[in-house]
């Protein structure tokens, strides 16, 4: 059921993902590289400071964080903040109630949002976000406009703001920092890039393992293929 469950919110999601794509601003190259575990565990962190309190990711299980090298003790000091044990899954802080409330919608699930949006729409989006007054969170966002989610992320970052120039090919839209955050430039889309990482993992923790199984596979199949073709030759060497 849940298979079934995942299948159609990738489904249902894709659409939106090629709209972002194609009507708002050009998308960045995420540094996605999920074989960094030093980046992974940097990315989870922000996670679960930064994300979770609203968003679940409720088909992951903590424990499954010993993949990219945590150790039990580390899961429940880094990761588990709610009285949660090691073995539960990832749940949301927050009540669907409370954030239809808030947000005029129930925050997503983030398990697989990284493959029904893509890594680089996330890249771009969390890097988007810029002062509107005109919202009711009081920011708005270059990639989906009028999101609902608030930026999160703006002590880091600083505040944007939008300049639109009108010229011969029409509007052109940018964004320009407005009050400094804690972070440079440099270092927020580092800090972006290792969280858009953790999510592309999230979606599919056993990616890794997979691959490696398919190119053991296929050297397998290969190994056979020559046996198999120098145990034809040796039976049909009379015949020819």
């Amino acid at each position: 059921m849940k298979k079934i469950t995942i299948l159609i919110f990738v489904v249902c999601m894709a659409p939106f993902s090629l709209f972002a794509a194609e009507s708002g601003m050009p998308l960045d190259s995420a540094p996605v590289n999920t074989t960094d575990n030093a980046s992974l565990q940097r990315g989870a962190e922000s996670f679960v400071n930064y994300c979770l309190t609203c968003h679940g990711a409720s088909f992951m299980r903590y424990n499954r964080h010993r993949d990219i090298g945590f150790t039990n003790e580390q899961i429940l000091d880094k990761l588990v903040f709610t009285g949660q044990k090691v073995g539960d899954l990832m749940q949301s802080a927050m009540w669907k109630k409370e954030g239809e409330e808030w947000f005029g919608v129930v925050p997503p699930d983030l398990s697989v949002i990284a493959r029904s949006r893509g890594a680089d729409w996330l890249y771009t989006y969390l890097r988007a976000f810029y002062r509107d007054d005109s919202t009711v969170t009081g920011w708005n966002n270059l990639v989906f406009d009028r999101a609902a989610m608030p930026h999160v992320l703006y002590q880091l970052q600083g505040e944007q703001k939008l300049v639109v120039k009108t010229s011969d090919k029409g509007e052109q839209k940018t964004l320009v920092l407005d009050k400094q955050g804690e972070m440079t430039k440099a270092e927020f889309d580092k800090f972006v890039g290792d969280l858009v990482n953790y999510l592309v993992y999230l979606g599919e923790p056993h990616a890794n393992a997979r691959k490696e199984l398919g190119l053991t596979v296929m050297a397998f199949l290969l190994g056979m293929l020559i046996l198999s073709y120098a145990l034809k030759r040796e039976y049909w060497k009379d015949i020819h």
